[in-house]
């Protein structure tokens, strides 16, 4: 199924056209660059998405690589595979569930949308693309018939608060709106509801390795 929808993003009071569409390989060169704008250090350069993991993007699982255009400029994109994940195992890491991004544990038969990565230009952010991302790949889970959208959302404000709290607390005081954090907040404001906390997910410095796994039930699944 090709995934093709217009809209209008807002500019302060200014109306602005954007489309979520597909990414193909014409846009490889340009996914890479945003990558490296996403996730500047102490990010892992390593884990910016590379031009083999691309092609196996668009190859096996087109039907989840979407990317965002504002007035005709790429501004970010979001990327999933389909996984048979049972909730009574829920801790994975990031390199197991996507084959270290290059989604080669895609399962069509699978009963789970599984967020791959998600990233937006920092000089886009203000217009709320992240959350038309998440959106598109709600309708994703619709049409694929999946029981849910599930991924793992870091927790880059964990590390200031590390010393006094498990990540487990630290979750706990973000859902209940005692903290604040950047990614946990923005997913709660997406939809998303929090399953438990993944230990060694992702080199992530500023998440001292963990991540909130965060899902999206399909309201036509029982």
């Amino acid at each position: 199924m090709t995934f093709h929808q217009p809209f209008y993003v807002f500019d302060g009071h200014t109306p602005v056209p954007a489309i979520i569409r597909n990414y193909t390989p014409e846009d490889f060169e340009e996914l890479m660059v945003i990558q490296s704008e996403t996730f500047p250090p102490p990010y892992p350069p390593e884990q910016w998405w590379n031009e083999e993991q691309l092609h196996n993007h668009v190859t096996i699982f087109p039907e989840g690589a979407l990317c965002v255009e504002v007035d005709g400029v790429l501004a970010g994109s979001i990327t999933s595979l389909i996984v048979d994940y049972d909730p009574k195992v829920p801790a994975h890491s990031w390199a197991e569930t996507t084959n270290d991004g290059y989604i080669g544990t895609h399962q069509p038969n699978g009963n789970t949308l599984y967020i791959a990565d998600i990233c937006v230009r920092p000089r886009f952010r203000r217009l709320g693309l992240g959350k038309w991302l998440i959106q598109a790949l709600y309708h994703v889970t619709v049409e694929q018939d999946l029981e849910r959208l599930l991924g793992g959302g870091r927790m880059p404000g964990y590390h200031e608060h590390a010393p006094g709290m498990t990540a487990e607390e630290y979750l706990d005081q973000v859902v209940t709106g005692t903290l604040k954090d950047p990614v946990i907040t923005f997913l709660l404001r997406c939809g998303r509801t929090p399953l438990g906390v993944a230990a060694n997910y992702l080199q992530d410095e500023e998440s001292c390795n963990y991540a909130a796994l965060m899902e999206w039930r399909n309201p036509f699944k029982n």
